[in-house]
């Protein structure tokens, strides 16, 4: 059989997001595209003596998953740093850390992630005499679960030079106590970064995050191949998710050189688009970089094109720009790390080159920057298909939620950072969250209800990348009661949300996100009929076979 398909996936229940076939049984992949799809009868017409046939058992199959708010090289180094999610108290951290320490003899720096603010209990802050308690001659440094603080003990600050101070990047802090020493907290990647710098990297997995450039000194050709090796790690991390295609939110030259070498080697397991990352340092005329990105980097699988800012930080370091102080805060407003007219104006120069954005603004006073950014645009430069992106909008104004519509602002969402996923902790109203603000906190039913479009995705390695938590927490009909509002999805705008409409925000509608003959063969197959569960039920689903490019990059 001279046209026999490549690939034949039987016996399950496809979701194709065409509207002309919705659902099917079957499909059929030839020479990286869908060939067919349809029933099983007439797809297994299709399969030829060397056809692999994967047999689907009735699970759910998918447009690949693409999760549109990653961060892939600290995801990749970070699967293999201790992790502490979920841990609580002194002693359970001294133990954990030691045990790993010990592990880990010739790390020149014991690196733990996804540590609680109140690991020490609640109320109470940790130092660097913490720490030195439990790991006093070896550099420790923890990294919150948002990613926006570090705690160090005295080594690391010692060894980064930081434990008299040091002049950092507007918006970070290293925190200092009333004797003139640093306390060990450090407030955003400008003031952590002198820490990241002492691990085997160098701190080649977050520059692309602190500056946005190369390292400095340029990598060898060992670090390159050292590094490349990471990436695949965490790339087959994905594949094993489900997961076809990524949009990285920190970047540079030197990620896309490397993932481009991957995919020249036939080693690249997703798609990955990567940002120019522009710092509220940097001058405007450093958007050239970005189209300097997008001409060399702009195939079917490493691509440019997009910008990536950051207007603020985080709710619970109280850096998270609002437009009322924190309770109990008067003077506290959070920090914007763009002044309005140097926004507006980089928004208006960017949308002027055709560029995309996308801006971290998690506080409504950040959302309502970013919105004024994007209507500037538009005024000066006219109404055009930029799909422009707002990430996170943790809190937003009711004033502001029929701007996202009206300026044609993609709404960038991850279900897992919102309170209800039981990853983190609910904001007592009058805490960090004033009372009113609570009605407006992740309010994705409120903002899809608006006409906004709205992407799903995870921000790993600040939550796991696996898709099911995701799905279920978006799905969750466990809410918190009291002022917060029931934001649960369907399965539908859910799934959509994380497969079809991240092909779209990244302009890629007309050839992937749907199952459809000629579409890109990016296949998520998982081992469940989706529908058939409970939403509390949807995290035992996992994948049964991952397909990109009409390969298979994940099978069970």
């Amino acid at each position: 059989m001279t046209n026999a398909a490549d690939i034949v996936i039987l016996n399950g229940n496809l979701t194709t997001f065409d509207p002309d076939n919705p659902t099917a049984e079957a499909m059929a992949i030839g020479g990286g595209r869908i060939t067919a799809v349809g029933s099983n009868d007439e797809i297994r017409d299709l399969a030829g003596n060397q056809t692999r046939i994967i047999d689907a058992i009735g699970g759910t199959v998918l447009p690949g998953f693409i999760d549109s708010h990653v961060h892939l090289f600290w995801g990749s180094t970070g699967l293999d740093l201790l992790d502490l999610q979920g841990l609580k108290g002194f002693n359970a951290l001294r133990d954990a850390v030691r045990s790993y320490a010990a592990g880990r003899p010739d790390d020149p720096l014991i690196f733990a992630t996804s540590a609680s603010y109140s690991v020490l209990g609640k109320d109470r802050q940790t130092t660097r005499q913490d720490l030195d308690r439990i790991l006093p001659d070896r550099p420790l440094a923890l990294m919150a679960a948002d990613y926006h603080t570090v705690w160090a003990n005295t080594t690391a600050l010692e060894k980064a030079s930081i434990l008299h101070g040091a002049e950092v990047a507007e918006g970070s802090e290293i925190v200092m106590a009333e004797d003139g020493t640093a306390t060990g907290q450090l407030n955003e990647i400008g003031a952590f970064c002198h820490v990241q710098r002492l691990s085997a990297l160098g701190g080649r997995d977050f520059v692309g995050y602190v500056t946005g450039g190369d390292p400095e000194p340029p990598a060898t050709a060992e670090e390159r191949a050292y590094d490349k090796e990471i990436l695949v790690r965490g790339l087959s991390h994905c594949a094993r998710n489900g997961i076809t295609g990524l949009h990285n939110m920190d970047g540079n030259f030197y990620q896309l050189e490397l993932l481009q070498e991957l995919d020249e080697e036939g080693r690249l397991p997703c798609r990955v688009q990567v940002p120019l990352h522009l710092k509220n340092f940097d001058p405007i005329d450093r958007l050239q970089e970005a189209d300097e990105m997008r001409r060399r980097f702009n195939s079917d699988k490493v691509w440019s094109g997009r910008v990536k800012m950051f207007m603020d930080g985080v709710l619970d370091s109280y850096t998270a720009f609002v437009l009322q102080p924190y309770p109990g805060r008067p003077e506290s407003y959070g920090d914007a790390l763009f002044g309005g007219e140097q926004f507006n104006e980089i928004c208006t120069r960017a949308d002027a080159m055709g560029l995309q954005m996308s801006v971290h603004a998690i506080g409504d006073g950040a959302v309502r920057r970013v919105l004024d950014g994007y209507e500037a645009a538009q005024n000066t430069n006219g109404a055009r298909d930029s799909r422009h992106r707002i990430e996170h909008i943790e809190v937003i104004d009711p004033a502001e939620l029929p701007r996202l519509a009206e300026l044609g602002v993609v709404a960038s969402l991850q279900p897992l950072h919102s309170p209800v996923a039981g990853l983190f902790p609910a904001h007592t109203p009058g805490d960090i969250l004033r009372e009113d603000q609570v009605e407006y906190a992740f309010a994705w039913r409120k903002i899809r209800a608006s006409g906004a479009r709205v992407c799903f995705s995870t921000d790993w390695p600040i939550v796991p990348i696996d898709v099911m938590p995701s799905l279920a927490a978006a799905m969750s009909p466990h809410q918190l009661g009291g002022l917060w509002q029931n934001q649960s999805q369907s399965l539908i705008d859910t799934l959509a949300s994380y497969t079809r409409d991240n092909a779209w925000v990244e302009f890629n509608e007309h050839r992937k996100g749907v199952l459809k003959p000629g579409y890109m063969a990016d296949v998520s197959i998982l081992d469940r009929d989706l529908s058939e569960l409970d939403p509390e039920d949807l995290k035992q689903a996992a994948p049964l076979a991952t397909i990109c490019e009409g390969k298979i990059t994940y099978s069970r």
